[in-house]
């Protein structure tokens, strides 16, 4: 979970990736909806890894 955070804070938001048409619309909606649209793609992209890395982690708890 810290790394996780340490990530969030570290990468600048600028450097984050959106398909060719997330770009688009971001253009169309000005700085600040596009930011709060990169959040929203960085959040749905996140949430199976989490999902999926702590049932991994409860696997690995338990067969020790």
């Amino acid at each position: 979970m810290f790394v996780l955070l340490a990530l969030f804070i570290v990468i600048p938001a600028d450097l984050l990736a959106q398909c060719s048409i997330c770009t688009k619309t971001a253009q169309q909606l000005g700085e600040r909806p596009a930011k709060a649209l990169n959040a929203g793609i960085i959040y749905l992209g996140l949430t199976p890894f989490l999902i999926i890395g702590y049932i991994g982690y409860r696997w690995w708890r338990n067969n020790q």
